[in-house]
């Protein structure tokens, strides 16, 4: 036996140590993502398995509760939200057992962007490759979403050859990750002329809330038999739903809105098994869109309410060990949001709100008024919260109220949260009218 001297010996560990070391600081690869039909059905596959995508829209924040739920996956709307960079969106969702199908924003038609002005579309274009580049070989990215909703009130049909130019870009640059664009509604004419004038894009999203019932009948008829996701469904639009005389659309309360999220789901998401790959519910989150409790799954104040048991129950396929308290209804002056409610200013009227736990847990309460939201915004465009009111509720912590009218002539809502203590909450409002009885100072209003 041959001995080998020290420093020789020293060497070999050295290199045996640093290879060791960048093998551990390895990248992950990109994840491989294919679309594949067998037996008449399509079918996802990442990294060569099959994956089907059981996910919800999140823009802002920490994953790890969308992945403690059993999603899989989640979609943004950009790369970089004005929170937080593309990066760091992805590697939440990496840390979190994620992926993720990443939007790139383009500009809209009915913000006034002109799809036939070449220069201007051709500037759009190097910024969406620079995203590409930037962010193509991320482990947890496994789709890219070009755009959002561009048909909707628009009419130059040459948005899709910018779409099309972006999805053959982004193939030569990135073999691994596949493309689509999600579309606002469905119907035989849109799916004609994004195949005809976007062929390159693997996938299309469908994006549909309450007609989302129809779709099963409106792909019959379009004779599309390529994949698709819905990549936006939930609760019942506000476009969509019924609305009081003054037009103040009304909106269901969290416990039907659930009952929706499980219906949809079941018998037209996942009763899909030819064409549909996955799906992304909205919101996972909260946001002010008619209403700040209209479209998150979230109060604003971060507790669940009922949707979320139900993408539990539909991604795990068990309920959660507590769920959310469930509303029988609210009242005001002894009508629903249905009855067109109008009250006098400045007059005392009572409100209640009927709620039980499933889990028995004790319930508490919070009331609030706020003026009718004037924005008419289209597509979830930013919108503000209305003003707020205080010193308008008898009693706000119980489920029985006594609500004194506000001072001014106008449109407003009552809202009833319910809370179980467990992180968990229910939530109902109801629209109402003052009447011009008097205009007394508006001093005890806030905001």
């Amino acid at each position: 036996m041959q001995w080998i001297k020290l420093p020789l010996l020293c060497s070999l560990a050295l290199v045996l140590i640093a290879g060791a070391s960048a093998a551990e600081s390895k990248e992950p690869a990109p994840a491989k993502v294919e679309l594949r039909q067998i037996d008449g059905r399509w079918q996802l596959y990442v990294n060569h398995k099959p994956f089907y995508i059981k996910g919800a829209g999140l823009e802002f924040g920490d994953p790890k509760r969308l992945a403690a739920h059993g999603g899989n996956s989640f979609r943004t709307w950009r790369t970089d939200n004005g929170q937080d960079t593309g990066q760091q969106v992805l590697d939440r969702a990496w840390a979190s057992g994620l992926y993720v199908t990443m939007g790139l924003d383009l500009a809209r038609e009915r913000q006034g962007f002109n799809y036939s002005d070449k220069a201007a579309v051709a500037r759009q274009f190097e910024d969406v490759k620079r995203q590409v580049l930037q962010y193509k070989d991320h482990p947890a990215l496994i789709l890219w979403a070009i755009g959002n909703e561009l048909n909707l009130n628009a009419n130059n049909p040459a948005v899709w050859d910018a779409v099309n130019d972006i999805s053959k870009m982004i193939h030569q640059l990135d073999s691994n990750h596949l493309t689509l664009t999600p579309l606002s509604g469905f119907s035989t004419e849109l799916i004609r002329t994004v195949r005809a004038r976007a062929p390159d894009l693997d996938l299309v999203g469908i994006q549909m809330y309450g007609d989302i019932v129809n779709l099963p009948r409106y792909l019959r008829a379009s004779g599309y038999e390529g994949p698709y996701i819905v990549s936006e469904w939930g609760a019942t639009g506000h476009w969509e739903s019924p609305a009081t005389a003054w037009r103040a659309p009304i909106e269901n309360n969290s416990t039907t809105k659930a009952n929706d999220y499980l219906s949809r789901y079941q018998n037209v998401i996942a009763a899909d098994t030819n064409q549909c790959v996955g799906s992304y519910a909205f919101l996972w989150g909260q946001k002010q869109e008619r209403t700040p409790t209209w479209y998150g799954v979230f109060l604003k104040s971060g507790e669940e309410t009922a949707a979320v048991d139900v993408l539990h129950y539909l991604w795990s396929g068990q309920w959660p060990a507590n769920r959310s308290p469930k509303l029988g209804g609210v009242w005001l002056d002894g009508k629903t949001a249905y009855e067109n409610v109008h009250l006098k200013a400045g007059d005392d009227y009572p409100a209640r709100v009927s709620a039980e736990d499933p889990d028995g847990d004790p319930l508490t309460y919070r009331w609030v008024v706020m003026d009718e939201s004037t924005a008419r915004t289209t597509g979830g465009d930013f919108e503000p919260e209305p003003k707020t009111w205080k010193g308008l509720i008898q009693r706000p912590a119980s489920r029985d109220i006594v609500l004194t009218a506000p001072p001014k002539t106008g449109a407003y809502r009552l809202f009833a949260y319910v809370f179980d203590g467990n992180g968990h909450a229910a939530c109902a409002n109801i629209p109402f009218y003052v009447d011009p009885s008097h205009d007394a100072s508006a001093s005890n209003s806030q905001k």
